[in-house]
């Protein structure tokens, strides 16, 4: 069998270097020019499996591509690549390996993985709450990537959970940006980020704390209507909700109703709501 052959061809070259290492303070490998394309990747995958020193199977899967470009295992050296440096959390290298596949090989069936691991490559980098959130718009155009352009892949499901766990992280941070302008009084620029929540991220675990904030902005600010009007889309919506119970309490307590009043933006959303269009 080929593999067989590889795998003699593999101890051999193991073997010589005993025997260089037994006869000389400087054992040196030979030349991987000096063996074929299959058992290069082998050893490549070998180095990965036993996780040794960090660049090595990057190496070996680099040394494929470059002395066989036209082989079928300068393929699969490619997307092994992206794996390699994706473990090794190299991740920008990650995205170079994955996307040359995707632009040399966009029919293969590794494409799909390929992107997958492209996408993962910005994922897996989203920082915590409070920072940068470059990473996760990055993120979510890649995983919508993957969704649309391989849905009966088997990455799609994976990339959707992971779609709405970096859709709620934006969410997060709009509201902890949200809450620190509550705090300090800023209930203008609090309502901006909360009302962001609600128009843009309302499928999100956010949401009705985002209406109990604006309840809680627009009571501050004297804005009644606005205040009723965002208490009754909670009450429609979740009313069951402890942030709904809440905002119940302080409306109730100026003498107001969870009910939809005035115009403006928040009208629109319970006009929305009344007809199904929202969440």
């Amino acid at each position: 069998m080929a593999w067989a052959g590889a795998a003699v061809r593999v101890v051999a070259g193991a073997v010589l270097l005993a025997v260089v290492a037994g006869c000389s303070s400087t054992p040196r490998e030979p030349p991987l020019d000096s063996f074929t394309a299959e058992e290069i990747f082998r050893r490549g995958e070998w180095e990965l499996e036993n996780e040794r020193r960090g660049g090595e199977a990057t190496r070996y899967f680099s040394e494929v591509e470059r002395l066989y470009p036209y082989s079928e295992w300068a393929k699969r050296a490619l997307i092994m690549q992206a794996y390699a440096h994706h473990k090794a959390r190299n991740y920008e290298e990650a995205r170079a390996a994955a996307q040359r596949f995707i632009d040399f090989y966009p029919a293969d069936e590794d494409a799909a993985y390929a992107q997958y691991l492209l996408a993962l490559s910005y994922y897996d980098q989203i920082d915590a709450i409070g920072r940068d959130q470059g990473l996760t718009f990055q993120a979510l155009q890649a995983l919508r990537e993957v969704i649309e352009r391989y849905p009966e892949s088997e990455y799609a499901r994976s990339a959707i959970l992971k779609f709405d766990l970096a859709f709620d992280h934006l969410a997060a941070k709009e509201m902890e940006i949200g809450r620190f302008y509550l705090r300090r009084g800023h209930h203008a620029a609090a309502i901006n980020r909360f009302r962001v929540v609600v128009q843009d991220f309302q499928t999100t675990t956010h949401t009705p704390e985002a209406l109990h904030r604006l309840v809680e902005a627009y009571l501050s600010l004297g804005l009644t209507d606005e205040a009723q009007t965002a208490g009754a889309i909670l009450g429609y919506n979740f009313q069951g909700n402890p942030f709904y119970e809440d905002s119940f309490r302080l409306l109730t307590g100026q003498g107001l109703e969870p009910e939809p009043r005035g115009s403006g933006w928040l009208m629109d959303i319970y006009r929305q709501v009344i007809r199904g269009q929202w969440l």
